[in-house]
């Protein structure tokens, strides 16, 4: 699985002191010992003598306190592990595991914070457990990613007391680490269904193919009147002693670029269902549009990869971000989701043009182009028409638009005053050149999807396995 070789490495360290000085406190069990002796107080208003119990009864508090803290074991002899069960990904939940290992003579009742950063958990995770000595004692808790990229997490927190619980003593075990939350990667049911499918597709093309045409080699034949004399294999003609040419098939393995815009367009987050509304019921949100896009790029970088295709990666903004050649295996697969988990959304408009010569300059080739973008709302023309006009010219153009499901709600509601009325027409002018643009795409012969961001990915693989199966590259 792919997971299992992206987990984040396991830390290991020894305890220190949370403090230099006074690492250490009574425990809410010694103080309210402490104030139980104000009751042995109430006597001495009538003799004297009697109050001298409520200062016994405190001296042998401090002093079962004392004893108490004199057992518990330094700090340094206290270590404690963090290691991840599986990658950090978005939609997906982690088990963390978190174990402490102490070498004193007493058993140890433990409540550990584990400080870890906003973009995996919205609270630090507070946990209890109970350590014998010289015995591993481990415990598990779920997080689920909220965000995609390098997260350094913080340091693990201890306070540790004895059962009779009247001293605590407070340590710190410096387990600081750099996690890489990566986009959510389709594992399960459903993405066997698609894999099955490009199996099956893959196979039919292999039944279909054309002798002689494409440029994967096939076998030899002797050269007949007509053929290309740039086809002629010399090696084998000096062999056999007369003409000998090369036959080629409809190559199998095609290049595919997956391009991803992180322009300002993409920084939009989508809402999550209508149930699902914060203190101030208000619609939470969810991940952003940049994050739906590399979800769907690790899903068409699998599936194209099963499939026997080489895969490249382009991710731009003013500038291009990640770019990755087209290649196969297990290793290139790894390496566009390393490239996927660092994207970042930018706060300007992307260069499209920009994008457009340098996937020109990688891909001279005829290949399958996925350009997962938005359409900027403006009365001209959108830049990014113009980069998937001049594609068109020499690659197959499948174009990818996120829907905004909030516009075309307005659009869609019946107006009931004045200012409804105008924000109704705002949205259906929108609407109408959104669809007016990727009209004069498909025209030009690009395959255009403008989708909600959450649809994206299923619709996109089946357009891809369509594409194979037409055998358009």
């Amino acid at each position: 699985m792919i997971s299992s070789s992206l987990h984040p490495e396991t830390v290991r360290a020894e305890c220190r002191p949370r403090r230099r000085w006074l690492a250490f406190g009574l425990t809410a069990r010694a103080i309210w010992l402490l104030a139980a002796g104000l009751l042995l107080a109430l006597p001495g208003f009538f003799q004297a003598r009697l109050a001298y119990g409520m200062l016994a009864w405190d001296a042998l508090v401090v002093l079962a306190a004392l004893w108490d803290g004199a057992r518990l074991p330094a700090a340094k002899r206290i270590a404690v592990e963090r290691s991840w069960s599986n990658a950090p990904a978005l939609d997906s939940e982690t088990e963390i595991e978190i174990a402490m290992e102490q070498d004193g003579d007493v058993i140890l009742d433990c409540c550990i914070v584990d400080d870890l950063p906003g973009g995996l958990t919205a609270a630090p995770v507070t946990l209890r457990l109970r350590a014998f000595p010289r015995a591993r004692a481990a415990l598990r808790y779920r997080i689920e990613p909220r965000e995609r990229g390098d997260a350094r997490t913080g340091s693990v927190y201890v306070r540790y007391r004895s059962p009779l619980g009247l001293v605590e003593r407070w340590a710190v075990a410096l387990l600081e680490q750099t996690v890489r939350a990566y986009p959510a990667l389709r594992q399960g049911e459903e993405q066997e269904i698609f894999l099955a499918r490009g199996r099956q597709v893959e196979l039919q093309l292999r039944q279909a193919q054309q002798r002689g045409l494409g440029r994967d080699f096939e076998s030899l034949r002797e050269y007949l009147e007509g053929d290309d004399l740039r086809d002629v294999c010399w090696t084998a003609t000096a062999r056999r002693g007369q003409l000998i040419t090369r036959r080629y098939q409809s190559e199998r393995s095609q290049p595919v670029w997956v391009v991803l815009d992180a322009g300002r367009l993409l920084r939009g987050r989508t809402a999550l269902e209508s149930g699902d509304r914060d203190g101030a019921g208000r619609a939470q949100l969810g991940h952003s549009k940049l994050d739906y896009a590399c979800s769907t790029a690790v899903a068409v970088a699998q599936l194209a990869l099963f499939s026997g295709d080489r895969v490249g990666l382009l991710v731009y903004g003013q500038t291009v971000q990640q770019r990755v050649l087209p290649g196969r295996g297990g290793a290139h697969l790894r390496q566009i989701i390393e490239a996927l988990a660092v994207a970042r959304a930018e706060t300007s408009e992307a260069d499209h043009l920009r994008a457009t010569a340098t996937l020109n300059r990688y891909q001279p080739r005829r290949a399958l182009i996925l350009w997962i973008t938005d359409l900027a709302e403006t009365a001209m023309r959108p830049e990014v028409v113009d980069g998937a006009t001049q594609l068109l010219r020499r690659h197959v153009l499948l174009f990818v638009a996120m829907a905004q499901r909030d516009v075309e709600a307005i659009a869609q509601a019946r107006p009931k005053n004045a200012a409804q009325m105008f924000r109704a027409s705002a949205a259906q002018e929108l609407t109408s050149r959104r669809e007016r643009v990727l009209a004069g795409l498909r025209e030009r012969g690009a395959l255009t999807l403008d989708l909600d961001p959450s649809e994206l990915t299923s619709a996109v693989l089946n357009q891809y396995l369509r594409v194979k199966e037409r055998a358009m590259i």
